[in-house]
């Protein structure tokens, strides 16, 4: 996803371009990092490895520890230290002050050797792609078990003798539970790695699928909804950490828009499969497929090995410093330590707080979230449209669905292009692009979301009334819809993450919840919006608001360097 880089680059060639703090080069000591892969690690690119939720960057700043190679193995705490990418870009505390930065002179932080057999990246290719597709495919599975209830909204009704509003909490609480969990998944796998945090909550997911499927009351069946979305939730946290842990910069490129397609491609499956099942062999077995499919998938997680270097280099050093009794061995994390309660508190409120005071994060985040909720709203509004209009049973109508994978799949190509196009941008600038070249894809995306809408309203009844192949119009605004929001998705992401550098875990933590708060809230009055306004008014009204909002990548993309050089906490470059 990254800008190229020279494999030859130092420590303190990248502190000369961040900070310019240190006079001498860790060649002076025998120590210059060599990085594995080349041309694929840039310094200047976000690292979303780093553990910046655990670590007091603040007092320490930022470090390649967890990037670079070292002949021996350590780097000098003094000389690697960075300050944060932000506009502030202050040189760390731990290094300005003299009495501090003479106490680092004899630390040393533990980095990856050449051809290290623990360093993630090392892994045989064919074995990185296979970790790349467990971690998509588990996406793909929790938004999947998100949506499949819709395919029998009708039997769970009768069932439990309650509307459609209530029964539309059972996605509304799991998506609640996709937005609160990674709050808590994401700082403790900085902590005791990904793997557990794969495996774990995994399971216990696994687990709260059983009294779903067996669920005598309504109460038990929303309550353990909640808790599925809760503990299903930590592959929304770690993928996308997984795949940057294994890729370098310039390698990932397709494995991360596989995983931007995951999150939507996941819910578009779960109305297909739901329909059929529902409808042949009951509202029982859609709950037992999603765990069959759950289960699948934990298995699949329980063989990935540990990916995350910060954890991998701790334990590492933990055992360096036992074997040779020398407390100057660690890893940054290790020497700038955040007390738990103190992480799990900046990790509840740092995020909000960004929103409040980051109108970059705010509005891109608004327009991801707008997009997600316009996705559960089709697993409404679809429903509305053919099986009360065209009066198609539970399985057709979750075909209709294929569209919207069409043009997920379209954006899947497409991608490959829109970073391409970013590759050149910045070779003309020097090999440094800014964050506003990665808006082009939200610039080529954003029209493509209100036309599917207005497509869907007015080929819809009573506006084309059902006959013949009339319902090719209502289908087809998938397409449109599905590649609008993969390829909006999938730039936004890119653009907070480089935006944001020195606070990327915050930044899409903040991201997360307001998408989830969208997806959620949609299911509890969209078919009554549909019902009340019609099919066409109310596909119009969410087509205006998205139209409003079309300008906001061009606004950014026009003067977004000079917003982010009035932020505090985005980048300046």
């Amino acid at each position: 996803m990254e800008t190229p880089t020279s494999t030859t680059s130092t420590v303190a060639e990248r502190e000369g371009k961040k900070a310019a703090h240190s006079e001498h080069s860790l060649e002076d000591d025998g120590e210059a990092p060599m990085p594995m892969t080349p041309s694929m690690h840039d310094p200047n690119a976000p690292d979303i490895s780093f553990p910046f939720q655990s670590t007091n960057i603040a007092e320490g700043g930022f470090t390649e520890e967890y990037r670079v190679v070292s002949r021996t193995g350590f780097v000098p705490a003094d000389r690697a230290l960075l300050p944060v990418w932000s506009h502030q870009h202050e040189i760390p505390p731990a290094i300005r002050d003299p009495e501090k930065s003479k106490r680092l002179k004899d630390v040393k932080l533990v980095t990856f050797v050449p051809n290290d057999p623990q360093d993630p990246r090392n892994h045989p290719k064919w074995y990185k792609w296979w970790i790349t597709l467990i971690c998509a495919m588990s996406v793909v599975e929790v938004a999947f078990a998100s949506a499949v209830v819709t395919g029998d909204f009708e039997d769970l009704e009768a069932e439990f003798h309650v509307g459609n509003v209530i029964i539309a909490l059972s996605v509304t609480l799991m998506v609640v539970g996709f937005g609160l969990g990674p709050l808590f998944w994401s700082p403790l796998s900085e902590i005791v790695g990904r793997r557990s945090i794969w495996i774990i909550p995994g399971i216990i997911y696994v687990v709260f699928i059983i009294p779903c499927a067996v669920a005598k009351n309504i109460q038990t069946l929303l309550i353990c909804r909640f808790f599925c979305g809760l503990f299903a939730s930590s592959p929304l946290t770690l993928a996308g950490g997984t795949i940057s842990d294994i890729w370098d910069n310039e390698e990932r490129g397709f494995a991360i828009a596989l995983f931007a397609a995951a999150p939507y491609g996941g819910p578009v499956l779960g109305p297909i499969v739901g329909g059929f099942v529902g409808e042949t062999v009951g509202w029982r077995w859609m709950f037992w497929v999603n765990m069959i499919f759950a289960g699948v998938m934990f298995l699949l997680k329980a063989s990935m090995p540990e990916t995350y270097a910060p954890v991998i280099l701790k334990r590492r050093a933990e055992a360096l410093r036992k074997e040779t009794g020398d407390k100057n061995i660690c890893t940054e994390q290790e020497l700038f330590k955040i007390p738990f309660s103190q992480m799990m508190q900046e990790t509840l409120v740092r995020p909000f707080e960004m929103l409040a005071t980051e109108p970059i994060l705010l509005l891109l985040s608004m327009y991801i979230a707008l997009i997600y909720g316009l996705l559960y709203a089709f697993f409404f509004s679809f429903p509305v449209v053919f099986g009360d209009d065209y009066r198609w049973n539970d399985g057709l109508v979750g075909l209709t669905f294929i569209s919207v994978w069409i043009g997920l799949a379209m954006a899947l190509t497409v991608m490959p292009l829109l970073q391409r196009d970013y590759m050149r941008r910045a070779a003309a600038k020097g090999g440094k692009a800014e964050p506003e070249d990665r808006l082009v894809g939200m610039l080529v995306g954003s029209i493509w979301v209100p036309i599917s809408l207005f497509i869907f309203g007015w080929t819809s009844p009573p506006a084309v009334m059902p006959g013949g192949g009339n319902w090719v119009g209502p289908v087809s605004s998938g397409i449109p819809f599905g590649f609008g929001m993969v390829v909006i998705y999938f730039s936004a992401n890119a653009y907070i993450i480089d935006a944001f550098p020195g606070y990327v875990a915050f930044a899409l933590a903040a991201k997360t919840v307001v998408r989830s708060g969208s997806g959620a809230a949609m299911p509890l009055f969209i078919t009554a919006m549909y019902r009340n306004l019609g099919n066409g008014w109310a596909a119009s009204v969410w087509a205006f608001i998205s139209l409003a909002m079309v300008p906001i990548p061009f606004l950014f993309y026009r003067y977004g360097k000079f917003i982010r050089s009035k932020s505090k906490r985005a980048t300046s470059a």
